[in-house]
């Protein structure tokens, strides 16, 4: 049976469809994120970027340990021993739409919307204390 996946990625801003992310729209996350981090909007680092990028195209969270292993050459990531068949694990039954981590469509947009949630709190704080000062 095939399994339409969930459309990844951010679906809602401030509850209203953003449909395809722009380069744009990537900007003006990027702006949102450094000032969130105390910078000013023209002091976008290329880390606000990525994130922006990560965040509305919906990819995970860069994980520091992907990282260091994909600076190893490829060469020396695993070293198989020649004898070696292998196996292929069966796949367990899951719910429809899980994601990787077991959880429900509905679960993932729920920490989608706490999620953005955040963000938008964040830069409320962020505005209001550039304000005061």
């Amino acid at each position: 049976m095939n399994i339409n996946p969930i459309n990844k990625g951010a679906i809602t801003d401030n509850f209203i469809g953003i449909g395809t992310v722009s380069r744009r729209m990537v900007q003006e996350r990027a702006v949102e994120l450094a000032i969130i981090n105390g910078r000013f909007a023209q002091d976008v680092s290329k880390a606000d970027w990525e994130q922006a990028k990560r965040e509305l195209s919906g990819e995970p969270d860069a994980d520091p340990w992907d990282a260091v292993l994909e600076s190893v050459p490829e060469s020396e990531r695993w070293n198989i021993v020649p004898s070696s068949d292998g196996f292929q694990v069966p796949e367990l039954p899951g719910e429809e739409g899980e994601d990787s981590e077991g959880r429900s469509q509905t679960a993932q947009l729920v920490e989608q919307g706490i999620a953005e949630a955040e963000h938008d709190q964040m830069l409320q704080a962020a505005r209001e204390s550039a304000k005061e000062e």
